[in-house]
């Protein structure tokens, strides 16, 4: 059994460029699908899956990302005057009581594993869930929200054993993931599978699988040691994907398939389809695209 995971770190230090000119003033993770920012899907997902603290690991200029957190007296004393409760209660309480939000600062952007570490010394060596702030995971209409983030957390708690999400992505696109080896185990969704090794961004004829890492982790403490001592990786930076590695000999790494709609917010495709599928779940902006769609829209 694993020890309860409480807290989840958040690495929101990026540039956004892959989102440029939209992201020179406006951090990435407030850039709006549908009716809320990138950021608070991300967040509530966490807190639906029982976390109770949330670490944001930030940079100079992304003080917005806090402030939509935190209460605005003004806007909600205007909107109550106005009688507009039910925009009201969009804004107000965005996160119950008892969960608390953390920032700390990364000084430089030094790579996913430097953030996971500037947040050390607020883990106390407890285990921790790592969630990628341009990432939605959209799980099916039938079940509840947050699905596969909760069977990520179940897993960890059945075995103790960190847990990586992945998701089927086509073999031409293999390159631009973290994809993993699973040897002859065979992967299906929501059952916990022991992985051999990892490849980042492998070539499709190198790919070991078709099976690509989400931005979704659940850690155990042991993780910090080695992002500390682990030499600098690709780009100067101190890479996750380094640390799992060392991870899988020691330790052992769990990986969980998802079969829930992936969106990479972090680039315009991504944001794109992120916005109609969760539009598609509203009846009124469903009836509105079906009808813009066919009076040729994109003509």
């Amino acid at each position: 059994m694993g020890i309860k995971i409480k807290k989840a770190v958040i690495p929101v230090a990026g540039l956004g460029t892959r989102m440029l000119p939209a992201t020179k003033a406006i951090p990435k993770e407030l850039l709006p699908v549908y009716d809320s920012p990138v950021i608070e899907y991300v967040v509530k997902e966490a807190i639906a899956g029982g976390i109770e603290e949330i670490i944001f690991v930030t940079r100079s200029g992304k003080e917005a990302i806090e402030n939509h957190f935190d209460v605005n007296y003004e806007l909600e004393h205007r909107l109550e005057k106005k009688g507009k409760k039910n925009i009201l209660g969009s804004v107000k309480n965005i996160i119950p009581e008892s969960v608390r939000i953390t920032s700390i600062r990364q000084p430089d952007a030094l790579g996913l594993g430097h953030a996971v570490l500037c947040a050390r010394h607020l883990l106390n060596d407890e285990p921790f869930a790592v969630l990628l702030p341009d990432v939605i995971v959209l799980d099916k209409l039938d079940r509840k929200s947050n699905f596969s983030f909760n069977c990520l957390i179940d897993a960890w708690d059945k075995t103790g054993v960190g847990q990586i999400m992945v998701e089927r992505v086509k073999p031409s696109e293999v390159e631009n993931y973290g994809v993993i080896d699973l040897g002859s185990q065979r992967s299906q969704p929501f059952i916990n599978n022991s992985i051999l090794d990892l490849i980042e961004k492998p070539s499709q004829r190198d790919a070991p699988s078709d099976l690509a890492i989400v931005g979704r982790y659940i850690l155990p403490a042991s993780v910090l040691d080695v992002l500390e001592r682990i030499p600098v990786g690709v780009g100067g930076e101190i890479q996750l994907t380094d640390a799992l590695q060392s991870l899988i000999d020691t330790d052992g790494l769990n990986s969980l398939e998802t079969d829930a709609s992936i969106f990479d917010c972090g680039n315009k495709i991504g944001f794109i389809g992120a916005n109609l599928a969760v539009s598609m779940r509203d009846p009124a902006a469903k009836k509105y695209l079906r009808l813009l769609f066919e009076n040729g829209a994109s003509k």
